[in-house]
C-alpha cells in the first residue's frame, strides 16, 4: 500500500533512495524494485525495520539488480553524508516530531543537487474529525501531535530552497476506518463496525477490484487520508540565475 507515486522521483540505475521513517519499509522495498536503485530505509523503531528486513526475501525475485538496507536513524539527524542522495521520501512522519523544520533542513543538506524529494502528510480536514471524536488519537505516546495546512507546509519546504512539483493524495477509502476507529476509541474490544471495516480494506488491498480503484481515484482529491507533496532541489546554477 504505498503512499507516494515513485514514478515522480525519476529514480535511474545507479542512484541512492532515501526513506525517512521507513517503518516496515514498504517505500522502501517498493524502491527496491526499480532495477539499479540502492535503497535506504531509516527509523527508530526496532521492530518495524525487523519487519522490514524479513520482507527483502520476499522481494528477491521482483529486484534483481537493485539493493537494499535498513537500519536505525533520526530524522533530524540524519547520519548521512551532505549531497548523497539522489531521491528522499518522508511518509507520514512529520505529523510526528516535535520540532519538523529540522527534518526539512537534514534532507535539504543529504539531497544532491537536481534530486527529489517527497512527502506526506494527513490530510487537514479528516484529521481535525479524528481529533474531534477521540482525545485518545492524538494523545497516543509517539502519535500525531499536529494537523498539517497542505498549503502552509508547501511554503515552509519551499522556504528551505526547494522548488515544488506537484501534488497528489491517497487512501480515501481509509478514511471513515480511522473516523470508525476515533468513534469507538475507548471500547475495550474492537468494535464489529471498526473489524468489518478493517476486512473490507484488506480484501481491497489484496484483491483491488475496479470498483473500489475507481471510487478511490474519485474521492482522493477530495478526503483522500494522505496529502503527497513532490519536490526538487535545484541545481546551484538554477539558483544563481
Amino acid at each position: 500500500m504505498l503512499t507516494v507515486d515513485l514514478n515522480r522521483l525519476s529514480l535511474r540505475p545507479g542512484q541512492l533512495f532515501l526513506d525517512i521513517g521507513c517503518g516496515e519499509g514498504r517505500h522502501t522495498l517498493a524502491a527496491h524494485r526499480v532495477p539499479g536503485v540502492y535503497a535506504l530505509g531509516l527509523d527508530l523503531s526496532v521492530k518495524d525495520l525487523s519487519t522490514a528486513i524479513s520482507r527483502i526475501g520476499d522481494m528477491a525475485p521482483h529486484s534483481p539488480q537493485g539493493e537494499v538496507a535498513f537500519g536505525v536513524g533520526d530524522a533530524t539527524t540524519l547520519p548521512i553524508a551532505d549531497e548523497t542522495v539522489d531521491a528522499v521520501v518522508a511518509s507520514e512522519i512529520l505529523e510526528h516530531i516535535p520540532n519538523y523544520l529540522v527534518v526539512l533542513e537534514e534532507v535539504w543538506r543529504v539531497l544532491k543537487p537536481g534530486g527529489h524529494f517527497c512527502l506526506s502528510v494527513p490530510r487537514q480536514w479528516p484529521e481535525w474529525v479524528c481529533w474531534k471524536l477521540s482525545e485518545g488519537y492524538r494523545n497516543t505516546p509517539g502519535g500525531h501531535i499536529r494537523i498539517f495546512d497542505a498549503m502552509h507546509l508547501r511554503r515552509e519546504v519551499e522556504r528551505n530552497g526547494f522548488s515544488f512539483m506537484g501534488r497528489g493524495s491517497a487512501h480515501a477509502l481509509h478514511v471513515p476506518f480511522w473516523w470508525l476507529k476515533c468513534l469507538f476509541w475507548r471500547s475495550e474490544k474492537e468494535h464489529r463496525l471498526v473489524t468489518a471495516y478493517h476486512k473490507l480494506l484488506v480484501w481491497d488491498l489484496l484483491r483491488r477490484p475496479w470498483i473500489t480503484r475507481v471510487f478511490d481515484a474519485l474521492l482522493n482529491p477530495v478526503m483522500g487520508k494522505s496529502v503527497v507533496l513532490y519536490f526538487s532541489k535545484p541545481h546551484r546554477n538554477d539558483n544563481l540565475a
